[in-house]
């Protein structure tokens, strides 16, 4: 069956003989890079969806746009194939949809790639007694090893870091805390299903003691002293893991100082959050407030 007027539009064109010939494509809109964006809203036959798309590439490659984007439903995936078969490629998939391109022009395509890197994050939360807050994880690599390591975990799409960092340790070990600084940060490759990944080491302020364990993913949780955590062998003789325990230490002890939140506008007015260092700028930012 066809789909409704918000899945397709219907152009008009003269025919030789002075009468109009209705030829129904795709709706489109303009993507603002010379391509156009297709999102398919109703339930449509495969053949249909193939003669539509055919007819519409067409018309599209007449008026010179360059790339087509067809947002597909996950309820709609009897598509997919159609539009593969008309040259489309997948460029990203959700829990709810795929995303997939093609490149009109004969030339080497100028669209964007898929998102590139995860970003995660480590607390290191640390009280007034000298102890650091550390977990052992009862899955992943760290299972049954006796390690005990910072509370890590992934942002999610569209949080911040930093409300990253304070609702991980909540999740994981039922403390509550206040953000401080990012402390350091790393970046891999090919560390999850080929994506590159970025790590933000963030130091919190604890605002309760009480442990309360998250059981599905924690083995156990405790306050260790910072020296004893910083000693244990698979830190001493892991760099990475030695290089950020003597990063936590020299902040700690003053010797050291992290990039902190700040509340900030991008050019078109969207929020956003700046870290710098505040304590060697010279004067204060011209606006906006620390997060």
């Amino acid at each position: 069956m066809l789909g409704s007027t918000s899945s397709m539009l219907v152009d008009e064109q003269m025919v030789p003989e002075n009468s109009v010939q209705q030829i129904q494509l795709l709706a489109s809109t303009n993507d603002g890079y010379g391509g156009v964006r297709v999102e398919i809203k109703n339930p449509m036959d495969s053949n249909v969806f193939g003669d539509l798309l055919r007819a519409s590439i067409s018309q599209w490659r007449q008026k010179g746009t360059k790339g087509v984007w067809i947002k597909l439903p996950i309820e709609h995936a009897n598509l997919i194939e159609a539009a593969v078969k008309e040259g489309f490629r997948y460029h990203h998939a959700e829990p709810d949809y795929l995303m997939l391109v093609y490149w009109i022009p004969k030339t080497a395509h100028t669209l964007p790639a898929n998102a590139s890197h995860r970003v995660g994050i480590g607390a290191f939360v640390i009280n007034s007694k000298r102890e650091v807050l550390v977990v052992q994880e009862n899955s992943g690599s760290f299972k049954g090893t006796g390690v005990w390591k910072l509370p890590t975990g992934v942002v999610n799409e569209g949080e911040d870091i930093c409300t990253a960092a304070i609702r991980e340790v909540e999740e994981e070990t039922g403390i509550k805390t206040e953000f401080v600084e990012i402390l350091a940060f790393r970046q891999s490759h090919r560390s999850f299903f080929t994506k590159s990944d970025l790590f933000f080491v963030c130091m919190l302020q604890p605002l309760s003691s009480e442990i309360q364990k998250q059981y599905e993913e924690i083995e156990a949780a405790q306050w260790m002293p910072v020296e004893e955590y910083a000693a244990q062998p698979f830190v001493k003789k892991n760099p990475q893991f030695d290089s950020v325990a003597n990063i936590c230490l020299a902040k700690i002890d003053v010797k050291y100082t992290g990039l902190s939140p700040f509340s900030a506008a991008s050019s078109s007015g969207k929020p956003n959050i700046l870290y710098f260092n505040n304590q060697d700028l010279k004067q204060p930012l011209s606006s906006g407030n620390q997060a």
